[in-house]
């Protein structure tokens, strides 16, 4: 039975993402297991996506509703 992808079919491969990826403390590189020290936004060949790794959209703010809304 064919499964949607949880978040699309095109994924940018960026190795934030990736399975061999893990974040570098205090910076902004990441520490592959394959390629060493490497930018985030850097991708190989080896890019193995983890829909885990990836932090959701805050959510937008809820409106404010008043008494006289609910009035009639």
């Amino acid at each position: 039975m064919f499964r949607p992808k949880l978040f699309g079919k095109k994924i940018e491969p960026n190795c934030i993402y990736c399975q061999h990826g893990k974040a570098a403390p205090g910076e902004q590189m990441i520490l592959c297991i394959k390629k060493g020290v490497v930018s985030p936004y850097y991708s190989c060949k080896k890019f193995l996506y983890d829909p885990l790794k990836r932090e959701p959209r805050p959510r937008p703010p809820q409106p404010r509703f008043s008494p006289e809304d609910f009035s009639l």
